[in-house]
């Protein structure tokens, strides 16, 4: 049996649709269903949540795959009800992009060491660590990603600017605001043009 149709067979075991599981791990409900169709494999920190939420060892979840580099997009909101309805809209103006939700910086920070991440939506508030610093350390990780601050407080914008960012996005996040920030990043993006 190969990665998708055992984490299919474990889902369906715990009675959840794809949604569910998408919501429990923090991606679109589109990466489950690519998952499942054997279209895509998840990163290690993806089979490692996806191994949290199944009770299974991340062994019985595992098979190589070669898959092909798609658009890789992090969106970091302490709130986890921000996070989960921000994930469809992010899904909908950046249709096939592989895009993972973070509660807490660090585990978006290890994620950003692990993959190449292309695009990043920050939120500014996020308790003790600021979405400006978490700014600064993806970049090191990687100068090439793009960050979009994410706010409900304008005051925030002149501070946003100073760290190498992109571009700053009053919330809620909505499909139109998105796609006028994309001609705007730093970086460009192959897949986006």
């Amino acid at each position: 049996m190969d990665f998708a149709e055992r984490l299919k067979e474990l889902r369906n075991k715990k009675n959840l649709s794809q949604q569910q599981l998408a919501d429990l791990v923090f991606v679109d409900r589109s990466s489950v269903a690519r998952w499942e169709s054997g279209a895509r494999m998840p990163d290690a920190i993806m089979v490692a949540r996806l191994s949290k939420c199944l009770d299974v060892d991340v062994a019985d979840l595992l098979n190589e795959s070669n898959e092909e580099k798609e658009l890789t997009v992090i969106l970091v909101d302490n709130e986890r009800i921000i996070l989960t309805g921000s994930l469809p809209v992010l899904a909908k103006a950046l249709p096939g992009a592989s895009i993972s939700g973070f509660t807490k910086p660090s585990e978006a920070l290890e994620f950003a060491r692990n993959n190449p991440v292309d695009l990043a939506f920050l939120d500014i508030e996020m308790g003790k660590k600021s979405g400006l610093t978490v700014c600064t350390e993806l970049l090191e990780i990687n100068p090439k990603t793009n960050v979009v601050f994410l706010t409900a407080y304008e005051g925030y914008s002149l501070d946003a600017w100073s760290t190498g960012a992109s571009g700053f996005i009053m919330k809620p996040l909505t499909v139109d605001a998105i796609q006028k920030q994309l001609p705007f990043l730093r970086n460009k993006i192959r897949s986006l043009e």
